[in-house]
């Protein structure tokens, strides 16, 4: 046989290869691995289908006449128990209609003895490439079903510079990153941006809500399971790392993870290596892990509620994004983009908000972020019918101290002939001593409550939080806050 050689980008695979000739066998459990794949080999029928159902496989070698058994009988095997398998034929004694049936069965490809390395190595490797297009199509899905924007990081104030700067020396490089910032400051959008300003920008790029998982499911959704490894099992499932194989994977809320899922998630980052819930063998993938937080880790850290190694293994790089307080200067391009978005267009000009409406947003303190501005933009929108944004078209959050007969009510708009109110009569006023970050996030967390009646998931979903995160809050904060 010769060896394997070629260009193209390798995907690593978990392969079986079933052939009874000892010196073929022998050759495979070295020659794959050198390939970059993991190798399982087998010498009869019988132990192929007891690895089978032991361990999930991305592709499968399969000589079709051995001693004591079919090869067919493999590929029976496979079409039932583990469908996502990629399935080759080698075979010396195969003809055409051989290589008909194998077809009919979905076989992949068919591959002639005497075959070479070279020969392997090239179906595995556009077995390969057909996986990650599979693993992209799965990571496209969850992007869609996300309420997202486009990965633009608007804005020029100088903590906006001092991040952009960041991701372009990062980005390039597969260190992990870890995102710092407050909640609804856009994490996601920078863990976007590195990714698509790195050499995997054509990989997935899936992100994950580690609080928004429940804890019995967590390591099924991260690593993937076999068919019957629980119950309600009924089929392999490809995990979020192996999905994101040869690309970037996100944990955002990543404080929220319990212990036990830190140690594994430790055990990842220092082997590459992953194992299906209820497989026997680990597999390594190629993903570059970015992780976000709005807690204080090193906080967590000394209260004994994250473990030190993990927390030192995730903060290679670390990335502070801004509240939206401290770049107002940033609010006027944040807005315009932010109603094109709303309204689906490219863009939208300046005159599409009053020159009152852009102070009344700077003066305001945005407990809740850019979160908080796109869902007052979105208001304002409905308000305008799509034109220019008066201040009467802001929610009441933002236009308190303005006079009443000035502000849009649940029943109606300032009728025909009232002028837009003057600057002067627009001061933002609250006779309250100043609030604190924690204070100001209280009320938000409040008010959200409220609006819903008291409806939790569908408070923490406008809050953009994990629904622990927001039972962690009512509970930090007491019942003379809050007594629901």
């Amino acid at each position: 046989m010769e060896s394997a050689v070629g260009t193209r980008k390798r995907h690593s695979l978990r392969v079986l290869f079933v052939d009874d000739e000892n010196s073929i066998a022998e050759l495979m459990r070295s020659e794959l691995p050198r390939m970059g794949h993991t190798a399982t080999v087998r010498q009869s029928p019988s132990s192929a289908i007891e690895a089978i159902q032991k361990n999930v496989f991305d592709a499968a070698i399969i000589d079709l006449r051995m001693p004591g058994g079919s090869g067919w009988d493999v590929i029976d095997y496979l079409r039932e128990h583990s469908p996502e398998t990629v399935c080759v034929i080698s075979t010396g004694h195969g003809d055409r209609d051989d290589a008909i049936r194998a077809i009919r069965m979905g076989a992949y490809d068919f591959l002639p003895k005497p075959v070479s390395l070279f020969e392997i190595g090239n179906v595995l490797d556009r077995i390969g490439e057909k996986k990650a297009l599979e693993n992209k199509n799965i990571a496209l899905e969850n992007r869609l079903q996300r309420v997202e924007g486009r990965s633009d990081l608007i804005g020029t104030s100088t903590p906006m510079l001092r991040v952009r700067k960041l991701i372009d020396k990062i980005a390039p490089t597969d260190s992990a990153v870890l995102i710092l910032g407050e909640t609804g400051t856009g994490k996601e959008m920078v863990a976007r941006r590195v990714h698509e300003q790195s050499e995997r920008r054509n990989e997935a790029f899936v992100a994950v809500n580690c609080g928004a998982i429940p804890e019995n499911l967590v390591e099924s959704e991260f690593f993937g399971h076999r068919k019957g490894a629980f119950t309600g099992a009924d089929s392999n499932r490809a995990g979020l790392f192996e999905v994101a194989n040869g690309g970037t994977l996100f944990l955002d809320e990543l404080g929220e993870l319990d212990k036990s899922m830190q140690v594994k998630l430790l055990r990842f980052l220092e082997s590459g290596e992953v194992r299906r819930v209820g497989d026997n063998e680990p597999f390594h993938v190629d993903v570059r892990i970015v992780c976000a937080t709005n807690r204080e880790l090193q906080q967590m850290v000394a209260e004994g509620h994250f473990r030190e190694d993990l927390f030192f293994r995730i903060n290679t790089f670390e990335i502070y994004l801004p509240p939206l307080r401290e770049r107002l200067d940033d609010i006027p391009k944040l807005a315009l983009h932010l109603i094109a978005r709303h309204l689906k267009r490219d863009v939208v000009t300046d005159d599409m908000l009053a020159p009152e409406t852009v102070k009344l947003l700077q003066a305001h303190h945005w407990p809740g972020n850019v979160r908080e501005l796109a869902n007052v933009l979105e208001h304002a929108c409905i308000l305008s019918d799509g034109r220019t944004i008066q201040p009467e078209d802001l929610p009441r959050s933002i236009t308190r101290g303005l006079p009443i007969s000035n502000i849009a009510t649940p029943t109606g708009m300032p009728g025909p002939g009232h002028a837009a109110p003057a600057l002067s009569h627009m001061t933002v006023t609250d006779d309250q001593e100043p609030k604190t970050l924690r204070q100001m996030e209280e009320d938000m967390i409040l008010r959200v409550l409220d609006k819903h009646q008291g409806d939790k998931p569908l408070a923490a979903r406008e809050l953009g939080i994990a629904l622990k995160t927001l039972y962690n809050r009512l509970s930090q904060m007491g019942p003379h806050r809050y007594a629901g």
